[in-house]
């Protein structure tokens, strides 16, 4: 279980991005984590990873402080940032570097994922485009097997086949008890993958609940009905307050 308990967090001292918030991600779950621009969300995957620290509130996995980035947190954690750069050496010397990282490392993903995105093993990182580096760096994190995945919208700079790869990578490499998180604002990229979806805005969890997979959904139907209908209730009971 990997659980957000009152957690507030703000960059500037009388500025909060995230207030109070508490969530909760069950295990075996592909989540849909879905807000407008400045509700947080990346901010909320550095939280829950570690890489920043609540100012009140904590995260932990399994009841462990991720805050704390202890090695046995660490290794059943990855991170798929929306920007980043990988050093120009090979892909194969740069998983001998990092499965020391990572126990439960499985190389045989990594070839399996590689296979769909049609990328061979020997690749040189550093001659990649942003394209290009998103989908070794995706099949890098589904064979580190990590208990939980975050990923921050993945699917910007690939192109429609390369989406389409994208689903079948995630399909072929996660694990069954594995928690995968999701932001992103190309809802049409993930809604078939999805079998949760999370949104949030102003501080506020507006919707944290399953998907019938079985039943087709329209994410962003879904995710401005969500809106509307919560900024209707805010406006219902401002008039109330008003009247009182």
């Amino acid at each position: 279980m990997l659980k957000l308990s009152n957690v507030t967090f703000g960059y500037y001292v009388n500025k909060k991005v995230i207030d109070n918030l508490t969530l909760e991600f069950a295990e075996g779950g592909i989540y849909g984590l879905l807000g407008k621009n400045g509700t947080g969300k990346s901010t909320l995957l550095y939280l829950i990873i570690g890489l920043l620290r609540p100012k009140s509130g904590e995260v932990t996995l399994e009841g462990i402080n991720t805050a704390d980035r202890t090695p046995a947190v660490l290794q059943e954690m990855f991170i798929v940032p929306e920007e980043y750069n990988m050093p120009s050496i090979k892909l194969t010397s740069y998983i001998k570097a990092l499965r020391q990282f990572y126990p439960n490392f499985d190389e045989q993903i990594l070839k399996d994922c590689l296979e769909i995105f049609e990328l061979p093993m020997d690749i040189q990182l550093g001659d990649l485009s942003m394209g290009m580096k998103k989908k070794v760096y995706m099949c890098i994190a589904l064979a580190a097997r990590t208990k939980v995945l975050l990923m921050d919208e993945p699917t910007n700079g690939l192109d429609i086949p390369a989406k389409s790869q994208f689903r079948k990578v995630i399909a072929k490499g996660m694990r069954e008890d594995q928690i995968i998180i999701i932001s992103t604002h190309q809802v049409r990229d993930i809604e078939l993958l999805l079998d949760h979806v999370t949104i949030i805005d102003n501080n506020k969890v507006l919707k944290n609940e399953a998907i019938n997979i079985e039943e087709p959904v329209n994410l962003e139907e879904l995710f401005l009905n969500t809106l509307d209908e919560h900024a209707a209730k805010e406006h219902a009971a401002a008039k109330t307050e008003e009247n009182a």
